[in-house]
């Protein structure tokens, strides 16, 4: 089962140091996360948002593969698989990137949007859907980045835990 996990931070690049440290321990597959998003309030209080995954960019070229492949094989009925293979690729990219825009994957935009706006100006937070996680080994990396817990789906001792991680308190080791 998923777990989402909202952390704020006092400036508006901490948020993207963090996603980057959490893809470098993905990498080495101490933590496996479905979906991200950065969260960036400037310091005139607009909002931004920077998704880990690029739907619109995924769709399109995924859309112009199977457009390109089917516009071929329609072009050689015609004996122009040329010209198949161009309209079919272009039509397959614009119909893959517009349902790239309307899907909404992982995290709801309106969710991420609604408590992007209790962030102060001038900060920022990052959204986490985490799969699963060896927080043994996670919690320590994260002391250094010192942000605040805005909102979890984890249980109240996990919670306290992370808490405790990122104000730098040390974690009692059990036997």
């Amino acid at each position: 089962m998923s777990a989402l996990v909202v952390v704020g931070f006092d400036n508006e690049n901490t948020a993207d140091q963090v996603l980057n440290k959490l893809a470098a321990l993905q990498k080495e597959y101490l933590i496996d996360f479905a979906d991200a998003c950065v969260v960036v309030r400037d310091a005139s209080g607009k909002i931004h948002l920077k998704q880990a995954i690029n739907l619109v960019g995924t769709g399109a070229a995924s859309g112009g593969a199977w457009g390109a492949m089917w516009g071929m094989l329609v072009g050689l009925l015609f004996l122009n698989p040329l010209a198949g293979l161009l309209t079919g690729g272009a039509l397959g990219a614009g119909a893959g990137a517009l349902s790239g825009k309307l899907a909404d994957y992982g995290i709801n935009d309106d969710f991420i949007r609604s408590l992007g706006q209790t962030i102060q100006p001038g900060t920022s937070a990052l959204f986490v859907l985490v799969r699963r996680a060896s927080p043994d080994k996670i919690l320590p990396e994260l002391q250094q980045f010192k942000g605040t817990v805005l909102k979890t789906s984890l249980s109240n001792e996990q919670e306290e835990r992370l808490r405790k991680a990122l104000h730098g308190v040390q974690q009692e080791t059990r036997a």
